[in-house]
């Protein structure tokens, strides 16, 4: 489905137009239509277009914004037996401002006036908006003239428009809220990315989850809506009144609201400091502090689910004009608590933005949901600045070879105690911080190198025969000296108090390789020439690490040998 607004002044023909191309009534109350003219958002369709269809009166440019904010094209009513008119120029002001650049431009009521004055006028204003060269045709809804060539040209426009992104987070701006007898809340909006499914639990901006009752798009019932659609979603146990326009329902935990953002303005005016921002659907009143000529700071009195990358624009109420459009840039703003912060977070901005600098670790899925773009090195489930990990990286080492020295024989230093003195926000941080430092050979004291060598020599003549407990007491390696050892990459622990030489899984799955697969516990334990105690726990290391793979008969076959190169094949059907 492709969706396009309407835009123009009152009176100016676009309900008799919407009509004209859908067969449908886009005015919903019967006050419009008594007064003949449009109050709220109308919504009609024909094919796979969907028309939004928005109040062109001064006192509803509010509703207007409403239903514009989420749409990627617009279809602009001028009158030709009047032309260009103060809302006019807001409605394009507004979409100048949200950046759409895709339109048509539709002179109405060509059967009174001669159109071509009034065409070529209003694409002469619109060259120095997004909207420079658009087509456009003349037409009149009253009499049908032009209405098949704006519906071919209409459907040409579609054909252009951006494909949207199904698989992204939904955030559907909600425009209506009601209730169906039978059915409970119904809310409709614009579903510009993303896609809902009946079932889906949703969440509202403040937490609360919500789930798909029901969905209808075009005025059919749907188990599913991908984007681009205009979709009225029926939700389980929901009043109406605890969802109104400018809410948003949103992919569970993917979205995060902000009260503050910094923001790039485009075609700015007169700026104000207490304005009103407009974005999807919702209107907030704003305080608004210039950072320089082009960058401000934005303070929402309602928190918003907004993300890098949203456009929106900000409206002068009291004098009744766009003061600015805006790219937002951030949505976790650095405080401006120093002199000369603001100047300096303009050059920031001015740059392209590192996010992540002077940051430490960010959740991953929080830079997501706020629309970082990708950057910075990922370390499980956090980002961190590169500098930061290398800096982070030399820190260890020093800490690690401090505290070793301190301790020879340790096994090794507490995760926790390397966290706290690095300050990590995770203990999930530490062995992907370890894995940097390497394991450079390290000197043990001599009563544990005497009795180390005499270890290694008799695993030289039996690799898989590992000392038992009272010959290690007797050479002087207890747990703690065992434990230095296969720190330093002298021993391989196999189990508790089993240890074996390095290298020992290779060699051990090079051996059982020549096994007839599948083979017993039993026969691997007298291939490798080892006892049972060191044989299961070997098998289960090798197993676990993809050298073997266990049978549900308990038996195993060799999968994978050194080198990337294969063992036996499984037997078809296994």
């Amino acid at each position: 489905m492709h969706v396009i607004a309407t835009a123009g002044h009152v009176d100016h023909g676009k309900s008799t137009l919407v009509r004209a191309l859908t067969g449908m009534e886009p005015d919903r109350w019967a006050e419009e239509r008594r007064r003949g003219l449009t109050i709220d958002l109308g919504f009609a369709w024909t094919g796979d277009i969907a028309f939004v269809d928005v109040p062109g009166h001064e006192r509803f440019v509010p509703n207007m914004l409403a239903g514009i904010g989420p749409v990627p094209a617009a279809l602009l009513v001028v009158a030709a037996d009047e032309g260009w008119m103060p809302q006019t120029a807001e409605h394009v002001a507004a979409l100048d401002a949200l950046g759409v650049r895709h339109g048509l431009l539709a002179v109405t009521k060509a059967d009174r006036a001669d159109p071509a004055p009034v065409r070529a006028d209003v694409l002469n204003r619109l060259a120095g908006t997004s909207l420079a060269g658009i087509p456009s045709l003349p037409v009149s809804g009253q009499t049908g003239g032009g209405v098949p060539e704006l519906l071919d040209a209409l459907t040409r426009l579609a054909s252009r428009l951006p494909t949207p992104d199904i698989a992204a987070d939904v955030r559907l701006w909600v425009d209506r809220s009601f209730t169906i007898r039978g059915a409970g809340t119904v809310v409709t909006g614009t579903l510009a990315a993303g896609t809902i499914r009946v079932g889906d639990e949703l969440a509202l901006p403040d937490g609360r989850s919500v789930q798909v009752r029901g969905l209808q798009s075009l005025g059919t019932d749907r188990d599913v809506v991908t984007a681009t659609a205009r979709v009225a979603v029926n939700l389980r146990g929901m009043d109406r009144e605890e969802i109104r326009r400018g809410e948003a329902l949103l992919t569970p935990g993917a979205w995060r609201r902000t009260a503050e953002i910094d923001v790039r303005l485009r075609s700015p005016g007169k700026v104000h400091q207490n304005l009103v921002l407009h974005l999807g659907s919702a209107a907030v009143p704003v305080r608004v502090r210039l950072l320089d000529d082009v960058h401000a700071r934005i303070a929402l009195t309602t928190p918003l689910p907004l993300r890098t990358g949203d456009r929106g624009l900000l409206r002068d109420p009291g004098e009744h004009r766009i003061a600015a459009g805006f790219d937002v840039l951030e949505v976790w703003p650095p405080p401006l608590t120093r002199r000369g912060a603001a100047a300096a977070r303009a050059r920031e901005l001015n740059r392209p933005l590192d996010h992540l600098a002077g940051r430490g670790f960010v959740p991953a899925a929080d830079a997501a949901a706020m629309g970082w773009p990708d950057q910075g090195r990922r370390v499980s489930q956090w980002l961190v600045h590169p500098e930061h990990w290398r800096d982070l990286g030399d820190r260890a080492k020093e800490t690690v070879s401090a505290w070793l020295a301190e301790h020879p024989l340790a096994a090794e230093m507490p995760a926790e105690a390397l966290r706290r003195r690095l300050d990590l926000p995770s203990l999930e941080l530490v062995p992907a911080l370890i894995d940097r430092l390497g394991r450079a050979p390290e000197a043990l004291p001599a009563a544990v190198e005497q009795g180390l060598r005499k270890v290694e020599r008799d695993l030289a003549e039996a690799p898989f025969r590992a000392p038992e407990a009272d010959q290690l007491h007797a050479l002087g390696l207890g747990k703690r000296e065992l434990a230095a050892a296969v720190r330093a990459g002298r021993l391989t622990q196999i189990a508790d108090g089993v240890v074996l030489g390095p290298g020992v899984h290779d060699a051990a799955a090079k051996v059982l390789a020549g096994l007839p697969s599948p083979f017993t516990v039993s026969e691997a334990r007298r291939a490798l020439d080892t006892t049972r105690r060191v044989a299961v726990p070997l098998l289960e290391e090798l197993d676990r690490t993809g050298r073997t793979r266990r049978l549900p008969d308990t038996r195993r076959e060799v999968i994978g040998l050194p080198g990337g190169k294969p063992g036996t094949c499984p037997s078809p059907g296994r």
